[in-house]
């Protein structure tokens, strides 16, 4: 499973940004390998964290190639005071099975002592 989060700090949207925005997301859930995304603010709300999951690196690279996401990324200084993108493979995760995410599949369920007795 890999991740891909996109950290921006956003700037000034228009309507282009948000037909672009929406192809994108549409693109992204049409992508044969695409599990889900989230979305984490700062606290102030001044950065964002949109994080896309995949099950495997080629339809990632699919996704990557899509005429859209690429239309998107060279427009980009227009919509954002400053991005990063992170590419990260993830090999596990791990909880106590009180908490449903896309990356469930594949964790390890650790159940603290006395969990699920009433």
């Amino acid at each position: 499973m890999f991740s891909i989060s996109f950290i921006f700090k956003p700037g000034t949207y228009d309507d282009e940004f948000h037909r672009l925005d929406a192809a994108i997301e549409a693109v992204a859930k049409g992508t044969e390998g695409f599990l889900g995304s989230e979305s984490w603010w700062s606290k102030d709300g001044s950065e964002c964290n949109a994080i896309y999951y995949w099950a495997d690196l080629k339809h990632l690279s699919d996704f990557a190639q899509a005429m859209t996401h690429r239309e998107a990324k060279a427009s980009s200084d227009r919509w954002y005071h400053g991005y990063q993108v992170v590419v990260a493979e993830i090999r596990s995760a791990y909880g106590d099975g009180r908490l449903e995410h896309i990356t469930t599949p594949i964790a390890n369920i650790r159940r603290p002592a006395g969990a699920g007795q009433g």
